[in-house]
């Protein structure tokens, strides 16, 4: 599988109907109407009564079930999996031998009430990737109900991960995370999980070539209230993705072209065999920092004495405000930072800093914009 034909598949199959961050069903069934009707279903209900959609492909013998945005802001792993299934529709090689191989069963959006409202919570407030145990919600019940009826023989867990991580102490960003979950308290290497390592490895040696030193190992804590540490503990083989922040890609579009390129790659190592994997690789991936804010001001001066120089950390506070996700920036922290690196950095060169009313500066604070030397500087992505 080489990368430059991935892309230049991309580019061809990239669905036009999906952009940016707030993906919805009201989104994503414009699309489910363009494909034939026989590949889609639906599977359950919401909380509030929005259809649960899945989608089948394939007809080989290896089962791989895939579901998203199970937190309903979690959208750019949908986006990819619209335009993988636009790939499915064509005809050539990487999509027949995956489809020859294996059989596909994918839930695009688990919490439909979540995305609509833009949130990680159903519209219960419960975070469905706390309740594999309890099954209190019915989008819970519906995900388990098709994991028993499909008897999957792999799992891929498709997640968005917030800007703030890097990849292990380093000022890359972590632009993609994996992790094979524990299935238990001591982290056991069992067979399947180490064989979820592998399919890993060889999706992280491809991804290098397009984002070297951007790939990072989520933390694999062990909680059985999550989905992928139960499906994990059921003895199917489960793969952890997070699509991450690439940089300047608020909309998270570049990631989804590598969201994309990983899926096709974990699948393509399962229909070729998954044989002859290296599960040690997986650990010379770097961890998970948590080291970036989306904007550090440095070297600022707040009060009257300019020789007390502070660092201002800003992040980014997603909203959504008239079917459009907006990024307020808000002032998270205000201290030496020297540890910490933004997505953005201004150096203030000891200048007094405020916001445009003239006012103090303070942690809580939204500011589109602040003043350094009674200069204007927008904050904004």
């Amino acid at each position: 599988m080489k990368l430059n034909h991935l892309n230049s598949l991309y580019s061809l199959v990239k669905n036009p109907e999906l952009f940016g961050r707030y993906i919805t069903n009201s989104h994503i069934e414009k699309c489910l109407k363009k494909l034939p009707k026989s590949f889609t279903s639906v599977v359950g209900y919401s909380v509030l009564n929005k259809p649960i959609y899945s989608l089948t492909f394939g007809t080989g013998s290896k089962k791989v079930l895939l579901w998203s945005q199970m937190h309903g802001n979690e959208s750019t792993t949908t986006k990819a999996l619209f335009d993988t299934f636009n790939l499915f529709l064509t005809n050539n090689e990487i999509s027949n031998t995956i489809l020859d191989s294996c059989a596909l069963m994918v839930i695009p959006i688990l919490n439909p009430d979540g995305a609509e409202r833009y949130t990680r919570l159903n519209a219960n407030d419960v975070d469905l990737n706390r309740d594999a145990q309890s099954l209190s919600q019915p989008e819970s019940k519906v995900l388990r109900k098709v994991f028993n009826e499909f008897k999957p023989d792999y799992c891929f867990n498709l997640h968005g991960q917030r800007t703030i991580y890097n990849v292990g102490n380093t000022s890359n960003s972590s632009i993609l995370s994996f992790s094979s979950p524990s299935q238990d308290a001591q982290r056991t290497l069992t067979e399947n999980r180490k064989l979820a390592m592998g399919i890993i490895s060889e999706i992280n040696q491809l991804l290098q070539e397009e984002i070297p030193n951007g790939v990072a190992r989520y933390d694999d804590g062990f909680n059985l209230d999550c989905v992928g540490d139960t499906f994990q503990n059921f003895g199917v083989p489960t793969i952890l993705y997070e699509a991450g922040h690439f940089p300047n890609d608020y909309s998270r579009e570049e990631v989804r072209r590598l969201v994309f390129i990983a899926i096709l790659k974990g699948l393509d190592v399962i229909a070729s065999g998954a044989k002859d994997l290296n599960c040690e690789d997986y650990f010379n991936i770097p961890e998970n920092g948590k080291q970036f804010y989306d904007v550090i001001i440095r070297n600022a001066c707040l009060t009257n004495d300019s020789s007390n120089l502070n660092d201002i950390a800003i992040q980014y506070n997603e909203k959504l405000i008239d079917e459009k996700v907006e990024f307020i920036p808000t002032i998270e922290k205000i201290s030496k930072l020297d540890d910490f690196f933004g997505h953005k950095e201004i150096d203030a060169e000891g200048s007094m800093i405020k916001n445009v009313n003239d006012l103090e500066i303070k942690v809580g604070y939204e500011n589109d914009f602040v003043l350094i030397n009674n200069e204007k500087i927008s904050l904004k992505p």
